[in-house]
Protein backbone atom coordinates (compact mmCIF):
# COMPACT_ATOMS: atom_id res chain seq x y z
CA UNK A 1 0.00 0.00 0.00
CA UNK A 2 1.66 3.02 -0.62
CA UNK A 3 0.06 6.84 0.62
CA UNK A 4 -0.59 8.27 3.44
CA UNK A 5 -1.16 6.23 6.79
CA UNK A 6 -4.38 4.22 7.11
CA UNK A 7 -5.62 5.20 11.05
CA UNK A 8 -8.16 3.10 12.06
CA UNK A 9 -9.62 2.66 15.88
CA UNK A 10 -10.19 -1.17 16.86
CA UNK A 11 -12.16 -1.54 20.31
CA UNK A 12 -11.10 -4.58 22.13
CA UNK A 13 -13.11 -6.03 24.81
CA UNK A 14 -10.67 -8.79 26.39
CA UNK A 15 -13.29 -10.49 27.85
CA UNK A 16 -12.73 -13.20 30.95
CA UNK A 17 -10.51 -16.35 31.75
CA UNK A 18 -7.44 -16.70 29.12
CA UNK A 19 -9.78 -13.75 26.71
CA UNK A 20 -7.51 -11.00 28.60
CA UNK A 21 -3.82 -12.29 27.98
CA UNK A 22 -4.39 -14.06 24.87
CA UNK A 23 -5.90 -10.98 23.29
CA UNK A 24 -3.05 -9.10 25.08
CA UNK A 25 0.01 -11.08 23.38
CA UNK A 26 -1.98 -10.66 20.11
CA UNK A 27 -2.34 -7.55 19.81
CA UNK A 28 1.78 -6.93 18.59
CA UNK A 29 0.99 -9.49 15.64
CA UNK A 30 -1.95 -8.02 14.42
CA UNK A 31 -0.52 -4.15 14.87
CA UNK A 32 2.70 -5.38 12.78
CA UNK A 33 0.35 -7.19 9.97
CA UNK A 34 -1.09 -3.62 9.44
CA UNK A 35 1.63 -1.61 9.82
CA UNK A 36 3.42 -3.50 7.18
CA UNK A 37 0.75 -2.71 4.41
CA UNK A 38 0.26 1.30 5.47
CA UNK A 39 -1.88 0.87 8.30
CA UNK A 40 -2.43 2.62 11.94
CA UNK A 41 -4.28 0.85 14.33
CA UNK A 42 -5.21 2.35 18.06
CA UNK A 43 -6.55 0.14 20.30
CA UNK A 44 -8.96 1.09 22.45
CA UNK A 45 -9.51 -1.12 25.73
CA UNK A 46 -12.41 -1.37 27.02
CA UNK A 47 -13.62 -3.09 30.52
CA UNK A 48 -16.47 -4.82 30.14
CA UNK A 49 -16.73 -8.51 31.30
CA UNK A 50 -17.33 -10.59 34.43
CA UNK A 51 -14.79 -8.58 36.65
CA UNK A 52 -17.01 -5.40 35.48
CA UNK A 53 -20.32 -6.90 35.89
CA UNK A 54 -19.51 -8.02 39.19
CA UNK A 55 -18.25 -4.56 40.38
CA UNK A 56 -20.42 -2.14 38.84
CA UNK A 57 -23.88 -4.31 37.29
CA UNK A 58 -23.19 -3.30 34.07
CA UNK A 59 -23.08 -5.83 30.85
CA UNK A 60 -22.81 -3.18 28.26
CA UNK A 61 -24.52 0.07 28.38
CA UNK A 62 -26.07 1.69 26.24
CA UNK A 63 -23.19 4.54 25.63
CA UNK A 64 -21.19 2.16 25.19
CA UNK A 65 -23.23 0.30 22.30
CA UNK A 66 -23.80 3.53 20.82
CA UNK A 67 -19.83 4.67 21.06
CA UNK A 68 -19.32 0.83 19.32
CA UNK A 69 -21.96 1.03 16.76
CA UNK A 70 -20.72 4.67 15.47
CA UNK A 71 -17.36 5.26 16.78
CA UNK A 72 -15.27 2.69 16.30
CA UNK A 73 -13.66 0.64 12.92
CA UNK A 74 -14.10 -3.10 14.13
CA UNK A 75 -13.83 -4.65 17.47
CA UNK A 76 -12.09 -7.17 19.18
CA UNK A 77 -13.28 -9.37 21.65
CA UNK A 78 -12.08 -12.31 23.62
CA UNK A 79 -13.18 -14.75 25.13
CA UNK A 80 -16.42 -14.28 27.57
CA UNK A 81 -17.95 -16.74 30.54
CA UNK A 82 -16.92 -16.59 34.03
CA UNK A 83 -18.23 -19.17 36.82
CA UNK A 84 -18.70 -16.70 39.29
CA UNK A 85 -22.06 -15.60 36.29
CA UNK A 86 -23.60 -18.49 36.46
CA UNK A 87 -26.40 -17.34 34.34
CA UNK A 88 -23.43 -16.04 32.06
CA UNK A 89 -25.48 -12.52 31.83
CA UNK A 90 -23.13 -10.44 30.99
CA UNK A 91 -21.81 -12.64 28.19
CA UNK A 92 -25.19 -12.81 26.54
CA UNK A 93 -25.30 -9.36 26.91
CA UNK A 94 -21.91 -8.25 25.15
CA UNK A 95 -21.72 -10.76 22.57
CA UNK A 96 -25.48 -11.86 21.94
CA UNK A 97 -26.40 -8.00 22.13
CA UNK A 98 -24.26 -6.46 20.20
CA UNK A 99 -24.45 -9.42 17.25
CA UNK A 100 -28.34 -8.86 17.31
CA UNK A 101 -28.35 -5.18 18.10
CA UNK A 102 -25.73 -4.43 15.80
CA UNK A 103 -27.65 -6.55 12.89
CA UNK A 104 -24.35 -8.86 12.15
CA UNK A 105 -26.51 -11.76 10.43
CA UNK A 106 -22.90 -13.24 8.82
CA UNK A 107 -21.19 -15.37 11.32
CA UNK A 108 -18.02 -15.96 9.18
CA UNK A 109 -16.20 -19.26 10.26
CA UNK A 110 -13.25 -20.29 8.03
CA UNK A 111 -11.91 -23.94 8.45
CA UNK A 112 -8.20 -23.86 7.01
CA UNK A 113 -5.57 -26.53 7.46
CA UNK A 114 -2.52 -24.30 8.20
CA UNK A 115 -0.15 -27.71 9.03
CA UNK A 116 -1.25 -31.42 8.24
CA UNK A 117 -0.42 -32.52 11.63
CA UNK A 118 -2.98 -30.73 13.18
CA UNK A 119 -5.59 -32.43 11.53
CA UNK A 120 -6.89 -35.90 13.77
CA UNK A 121 -8.32 -37.70 10.49
CA UNK A 122 -6.01 -40.67 8.46
CA UNK A 123 -4.06 -39.52 5.94
CA UNK A 124 -3.61 -35.64 6.94
CA UNK A 125 -0.21 -35.37 5.14
CA UNK A 126 -2.17 -35.28 1.77
CA UNK A 127 -5.24 -33.48 2.99
CA UNK A 128 -5.98 -29.74 1.73
CA UNK A 129 -9.14 -28.62 3.60
CA UNK A 130 -10.07 -25.11 3.22
CA UNK A 131 -13.58 -24.70 3.14
CA UNK A 132 -15.85 -21.46 5.18
CA UNK A 133 -18.78 -21.50 7.01
CA UNK A 134 -21.68 -18.86 6.94
CA UNK A 135 -24.26 -19.45 10.06
CA UNK A 136 -26.86 -17.04 10.04
CA UNK A 137 -26.44 -14.87 13.13
CA UNK A 138 -29.68 -13.37 14.36
CA UNK A 139 -32.67 -15.65 14.08
CA UNK A 140 -33.39 -19.29 14.72
CA UNK A 141 -33.41 -20.75 18.31
CA UNK A 142 -31.01 -18.12 19.59
CA UNK A 143 -34.20 -15.36 19.71
CA UNK A 144 -34.88 -17.51 22.77
CA UNK A 145 -38.99 -17.23 22.18
CA UNK A 146 -41.48 -20.13 23.27
CA UNK A 147 -42.89 -20.60 26.94
CA UNK A 148 -42.68 -22.77 29.66
CA UNK A 149 -45.97 -24.35 31.53
CA UNK A 150 -45.82 -26.46 34.58
CA UNK A 151 -42.44 -26.04 35.53
CA UNK A 152 -40.38 -27.84 38.52
CA UNK A 153 -43.35 -30.20 38.13
CA UNK A 154 -43.66 -34.00 36.00
CA UNK A 155 -45.51 -32.45 33.50
CA UNK A 156 -43.05 -29.73 32.58
CA UNK A 157 -43.01 -28.48 29.57
CA UNK A 158 -40.41 -26.20 27.65
CA UNK A 159 -41.43 -24.55 23.65
CA UNK A 160 -38.38 -23.10 21.63
CA UNK A 161 -40.03 -21.57 18.61
CA UNK A 162 -37.21 -22.00 15.75
CA UNK A 163 -37.80 -18.52 13.61
CA UNK A 164 -36.74 -18.22 9.57
CA UNK A 165 -37.85 -15.59 7.75
CA UNK A 166 -37.83 -14.93 3.90
CA UNK A 167 -34.85 -12.05 3.79
CA UNK A 168 -33.08 -13.19 6.53
CA UNK A 169 -32.43 -16.85 4.71
CA UNK A 170 -32.29 -14.90 1.56
CA UNK A 171 -29.56 -12.45 2.53
CA UNK A 172 -27.42 -14.91 4.55
CA UNK A 173 -27.42 -17.87 1.44
CA UNK A 174 -26.77 -14.36 -0.82
CA UNK A 175 -23.63 -13.02 1.21
CA UNK A 176 -22.20 -16.98 0.96
CA UNK A 177 -22.57 -17.20 -2.93
CA UNK A 178 -21.48 -13.47 -3.24
CA UNK A 179 -18.18 -14.65 -1.48
CA UNK A 180 -18.14 -17.34 -3.47
CA UNK A 181 -17.94 -15.63 -6.33
CA UNK A 182 -15.67 -13.18 -5.25
CA UNK A 183 -12.98 -15.62 -3.79
CA UNK A 184 -13.26 -17.90 -7.00
CA UNK A 185 -14.99 -20.95 -5.33
CA UNK A 186 -17.39 -23.42 -7.26
CA UNK A 187 -19.75 -24.74 -5.10
CA UNK A 188 -21.62 -23.63 -2.24
CA UNK A 189 -22.90 -26.28 0.07
CA UNK A 190 -26.36 -25.59 2.21
CA UNK A 191 -27.64 -27.79 4.80
CA UNK A 192 -31.02 -27.87 6.89
CA UNK A 193 -33.19 -30.66 8.45
CA UNK A 194 -36.34 -30.54 5.76
CA UNK A 195 -36.84 -34.08 5.92
CA UNK A 196 -38.42 -33.60 9.51
CA UNK A 197 -38.48 -30.02 10.08
CA UNK A 198 -41.13 -28.22 7.46
CA UNK A 199 -39.79 -24.61 8.26
CA UNK A 200 -36.95 -25.40 6.59
CA UNK A 201 -38.56 -25.90 3.18
CA UNK A 202 -38.04 -21.90 3.21
CA UNK A 203 -33.91 -22.31 3.18
CA UNK A 204 -34.48 -25.13 0.16
CA UNK A 205 -36.68 -22.63 -1.56
CA UNK A 206 -34.87 -19.81 -1.36
CA UNK A 207 -31.36 -21.48 -1.93
CA UNK A 208 -32.66 -22.64 -5.21
CA UNK A 209 -33.88 -18.96 -6.17
CA UNK A 210 -30.56 -17.47 -5.12
CA UNK A 211 -28.69 -20.15 -6.59
CA UNK A 212 -29.85 -19.59 -9.97
CA UNK A 213 -28.22 -15.82 -9.75
CA UNK A 214 -25.30 -17.51 -9.41
CA UNK A 215 -24.94 -19.95 -13.06
CA UNK A 216 -21.14 -20.60 -12.49
CA UNK A 217 -21.71 -22.07 -9.03
CA UNK A 218 -22.22 -25.18 -8.14
CA UNK A 219 -25.41 -25.66 -5.61
CA UNK A 220 -25.37 -29.07 -2.99
CA UNK A 221 -27.59 -29.77 -0.10
CA UNK A 222 -27.01 -32.08 3.11
CA UNK A 223 -29.29 -32.52 5.84
CA UNK A 224 -26.87 -31.56 8.13
CA UNK A 225 -26.62 -35.04 10.06
CA UNK A 226 -25.18 -36.39 6.83
CA UNK A 227 -22.96 -33.20 6.48
CA UNK A 228 -21.49 -33.76 9.82
CA UNK A 229 -20.74 -37.44 8.51
CA UNK A 230 -19.38 -36.04 5.10
CA UNK A 231 -17.20 -33.43 7.21
CA UNK A 232 -15.48 -36.22 8.95
CA UNK A 233 -15.27 -38.69 5.99
CA UNK A 234 -14.26 -36.10 2.89
CA UNK A 235 -13.81 -32.39 4.17
CA UNK A 236 -11.42 -31.61 1.20
CA UNK A 237 -14.74 -31.82 -0.57
CA UNK A 238 -16.13 -28.62 1.09
CA UNK A 239 -15.83 -24.72 -0.13
CA UNK A 240 -18.26 -23.04 1.00
CA UNK A 241 -21.19 -24.17 3.49
CA UNK A 242 -24.54 -21.65 4.36
CA UNK A 243 -26.69 -23.14 7.56
CA UNK A 244 -28.87 -21.75 10.14
CA UNK A 245 -28.02 -20.59 13.54
CA UNK A 246 -27.72 -23.32 16.01
CA UNK A 247 -26.17 -26.42 12.97
CA UNK A 248 -23.97 -23.17 12.42
CA UNK A 249 -22.92 -23.46 15.81
CA UNK A 250 -22.41 -27.09 15.61
CA UNK A 251 -20.70 -27.74 12.40
CA UNK A 252 -18.19 -24.84 12.94
CA UNK A 253 -16.96 -26.66 16.24
CA UNK A 254 -16.42 -29.80 14.16
CA UNK A 255 -15.01 -27.95 11.35
CA UNK A 256 -12.84 -26.45 13.61
CA UNK A 257 -11.45 -29.53 15.18
CA UNK A 258 -10.55 -30.86 11.98
CA UNK A 259 -8.20 -28.24 11.51
CA UNK A 260 -6.29 -28.03 14.85
CA UNK A 261 -9.04 -27.82 17.54
CA UNK A 262 -10.48 -24.59 19.35
CA UNK A 263 -7.27 -22.87 19.93
CA UNK A 264 -7.09 -22.59 15.79
CA UNK A 265 -10.58 -21.11 15.03
CA UNK A 266 -11.20 -17.50 14.16
CA UNK A 267 -14.28 -16.38 13.47
CA UNK A 268 -16.08 -12.68 12.61
CA UNK A 269 -19.21 -11.08 12.23
CA UNK A 270 -20.12 -8.93 10.00
CA UNK A 271 -22.89 -6.83 7.94
CA UNK A 272 -21.25 -5.71 5.14
CA UNK A 273 -21.37 -1.37 5.88
CA UNK A 274 -21.28 -1.75 9.45
CA UNK A 275 -18.82 -2.31 12.27
CA UNK A 276 -17.30 -5.70 12.41
CA UNK A 277 -17.37 -8.33 15.66
CA UNK A 278 -14.21 -10.27 15.67
CA UNK A 279 -14.02 -12.96 18.00
CA UNK A 280 -11.80 -16.21 18.67
CA UNK A 281 -14.17 -19.30 18.65
CA UNK A 282 -12.52 -20.42 22.09
CA UNK A 283 -14.23 -20.28 25.25
CA UNK A 284 -12.51 -18.75 28.18
CA UNK A 285 -11.24 -21.49 29.83
CA UNK A 286 -11.35 -20.39 33.71
CA UNK A 287 -8.97 -22.67 34.55
CA UNK A 288 -6.10 -21.91 32.54
CA UNK A 289 -5.99 -18.25 33.08
CA UNK A 290 -2.86 -16.92 34.05
CA UNK A 291 -0.82 -19.46 33.37
CA UNK A 292 0.34 -18.93 30.10
CA UNK A 293 -0.53 -22.02 28.21
CA UNK A 294 -3.50 -20.33 25.92
CA UNK A 295 -3.05 -20.89 22.49
CA UNK A 296 -3.32 -17.04 20.84
CA UNK A 297 -3.20 -18.68 16.88
CA UNK A 298 -7.22 -18.37 17.16
CA UNK A 299 -6.62 -14.76 18.25
CA UNK A 300 -4.43 -13.78 15.93
CA UNK A 301 -6.38 -15.68 12.84
CA UNK A 302 -9.30 -13.55 13.65
CA UNK A 303 -6.97 -10.70 13.81
CA UNK A 304 -6.10 -11.68 10.06
CA UNK A 305 -9.86 -12.20 9.17
CA UNK A 306 -10.69 -8.11 10.77
CA UNK A 307 -7.44 -6.51 8.57
CA UNK A 308 -9.12 -8.31 5.32
CA UNK A 309 -12.21 -6.75 6.55
CA UNK A 310 -10.92 -2.93 6.88
CA UNK A 311 -9.45 -3.35 3.50
CA UNK A 312 -5.92 -4.45 4.61
CA UNK A 313 -6.00 -7.89 2.83
CA UNK A 314 -2.05 -8.20 2.50
CA UNK A 315 -1.78 -7.65 6.01
CA UNK A 316 -4.45 -10.87 7.14
CA UNK A 317 -1.95 -12.50 4.31
CA UNK A 318 0.96 -12.15 6.24
CA UNK A 319 -0.41 -12.82 9.41
CA UNK A 320 -1.65 -16.36 8.01
CA UNK A 321 1.58 -17.25 6.54
CA UNK A 322 3.17 -16.16 9.62
CA UNK A 323 1.31 -18.68 11.63
CA UNK A 324 2.12 -21.35 9.67
CA UNK A 325 5.83 -20.28 9.89
CA UNK A 326 5.58 -20.34 13.23
CA UNK A 327 4.15 -24.06 13.04
CA UNK A 328 6.47 -25.69 10.61
CA UNK A 329 9.17 -24.44 13.41
CA UNK A 330 7.58 -26.56 16.18
CA UNK A 331 6.26 -23.12 18.18
CA UNK A 332 3.24 -24.61 20.01
CA UNK A 333 1.42 -24.31 22.94
CA UNK A 334 0.59 -27.33 24.61
CA UNK A 335 -3.11 -27.93 23.18
CA UNK A 336 -0.69 -28.55 20.36
CA UNK A 337 1.48 -30.81 21.15
CA UNK A 338 4.34 -27.92 22.22
CA UNK A 339 5.82 -26.37 25.26
CA UNK A 340 5.35 -22.51 24.14
CA UNK A 341 3.71 -20.00 26.13
CA UNK A 342 1.10 -17.92 25.01
CA UNK A 343 3.64 -15.19 25.03
CA UNK A 344 6.21 -16.67 23.14
CA UNK A 345 3.99 -18.08 20.37
CA UNK A 346 2.67 -15.07 19.62
CA UNK A 347 5.92 -13.47 19.87
CA UNK A 348 7.13 -15.61 17.05
CA UNK A 349 4.19 -15.36 15.18
CA UNK A 350 4.73 -11.05 15.09
CA UNK A 351 8.61 -11.47 14.27
CA UNK A 352 7.87 -13.63 11.26
CA UNK A 353 5.50 -10.62 9.72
Amino acid sequence: MSGATRRLKIAVIGGDGIGPEVVEASVPAIERAARSCGGELEWEWLPYGADHFLRTGETLPDSAFEHLRDEVDAILVGALGDPRVPDQRHARDILLGLRFRLDLYINFRPCILLHPDLCPLKGSADRKIDFVIFRENTEGLYLARGSSRNVGTPEEEQVAEEVNTAPKVSRIIRAAFLWAKEHGRTKVTMADKSNAIPAHHLWQRIFAEVGEEFPEIEREHYYIDALAMQLVKRPEQFEVIVTNNLFGDIISDLGAQLVGGLGMAPSANLHPGKVGLFEPVHGSAPKYAGKGTANPMATILTGALMLEQLGMSEGGRRLVEAVKAVLREGIRTPDLGGNATTTEVAEAVRAAV
